[in-house]
C-alpha cells in the first residue's frame, strides 16, 4: 500500500502533466484556427478550378496526358502524416488506410510510397514489399506550398515519363474537430467530373475559349493537380490539429479523474493515520 508521501508526489506528478496538456492543447487550438483559414481560402480556389476543368474537358475533344489511362504496372501513393506525435491514434489510422490499399493491389504491382511526416515515415519503414521514397526537404522550417509544388511536379514528370502509371493520395479529411476520415484518391490520371453531373446552369454556359481550348486544358490541368495535392496536405495539416486537441482533451479528462482517486485515497491514509495517533493518545492517558 503507497504511503502518503509517495501518494503526494504522485499527485504532483499528475498536476505536472495536466498542465503540460493543458499547454498543448491551447498552442493546438491556436494552430488549428490558422490551418482552417488557409484551408477554407484554398477549397473556393479548388472547386472553381476543378468546375472550369470539367467544363473545358467535357466541350473539348483533346484528351490530356494527364488524365489518359493505362495498363497499371507501378504505383505511387503519396500518404500524409505528422511530424510531432502526441496526437492520439492520428498516423496509425492513416497507416492502416495505407496497408488497407496496399492489400487491395492485384499482386506483381510495383509500390512507390512518399511519406509526408516523420512518424508516418517510422511507420512505413515497417511495411515489407514497398519502395521508400523520402521528403528531406519536408521540415517545418520550409515552405510547404514550395515543397508540396516540388513533390507535383515531380509526379506529374514521372507519370508523363512513364515511370508511374498511377498515383493515390491518403490523407485525413477535415469535416470537424471530432471528425476527421482517412480518404484515398487518385490524383493522377486525373478523373473530372462528368459533363452529365453538372449543374443544368453551368452545361447551358457557353464559353469563348482564348486563344484556344488546348492551350487552356495543358495550362489548368497542372494547376489543378498541384492545388489538389496542396489541398490534401492542408486538410491532413488541419485534422492533424483537430486530433491533437481532442487527445489533449481526453489526457486533461483522465487526469482530473485520476487526481480525484488520488486525493481520495490521500485523504483516506491521512486520516487513518489521524485516528491512529487519537487511539494511542487516548490509550496512554487510560493507562
Amino acid at each position: 500500500m503507497a504511503t502518503t508521501r509517495e501518494l503526494k508526489g504522485r499527485i504532483n506528478s499528475v498536476h505536472s502533466s495536466q498542465k503540460i496538456t493543458g499547454a498543448m492543447k491551447m498552442i493546438s487550438s491556436a494552430r488549428l484556427r490558422k490551418a482552417e483559414n488557409a484551408l477554407y481560402n484554398t477549397r473556393p480556389y479548388l472547386e472553381q478550378l476543378q468546375r472550369l476543368l470539367d467544363r473545358i474537358a467535357g466541350t473539348c475533344d483533346y484528351i490530356s496526358p494527364w488524365s489518359i489511362e493505362r495498363s497499371v504496372e507501378k504505383v505511387a501513393v503519396v500518404v500524409f502524416g505528422s511530424d510531432e506525435g502526441l496526437c492520439g491514434s492520428f498516423n496509425l489510422m492513416l497507416y492502416k488506410k495505407l496497408q488497407e490499399e496496399l492489400l487491395d493491389r492485384e499482386k506483381g504491382k510495383k509500390v512507390e510510397v512518399y511519406p509526408v511526416g516523420k512518424k508516418i515515415l517510422t511507420e512505413v519503414k515497417r511495411t515489407a514489399g514497398i519502395e521508400i521514397k523520402e521528403i528531406p526537404e519536408l521540415t517545418v522550417q520550409k515552405e510547404h506550398s514550395n515543397v508540396m509544388l516540388s513533390l507535383a511536379d515531380e509526379l506529374m514528370y514521372r507519370f508523363l515519363k512513364k515511370e508511374v502509371d498511377r498515383v493515390d493520395i491518403i490523407y485525413a479529411h477535415y469535416k470537424s474537430i471530432g471528425s476527421q476520415e482517412m480518404t484515398c484518391f487518385q490524383l493522377l490520371p486525373w478523373k473530372g467530373k462528368e459533363l452529365e453531373k453538372l449543374s443544368v446552369t453551368e452545361q447551358n454556359r457557353i464559353y469563348i475559349y482564348e486563344p484556344d481550348c488546348v492551350s487552356i486544358l495543358d495550362t489548368v490541368y497542372p494547376l489543378t493537380i498541384r492545388s489538389a495535392l496542396y489541398r490534401a496536405f492542408l486538410e491532413n495539416q488541419t485534422s492533424e490539429q483537430a486530433a491533437r486537441i481532442l487527445s489533449m482533451q481526453m489526457a486533461n479528462d483522465n487526469a482530473i479523474k485520476l487526481l480525484g482517486n488520488l486525493q481520495l485515497e490521500y485523504n483516506k491514509l491521512r486520516q487513518q493515520g489521524i485516528t491512529t495517533e487519537l487511539l494511542d493518545i487516548a490509550g496512554g492517558v487510560v493507562e
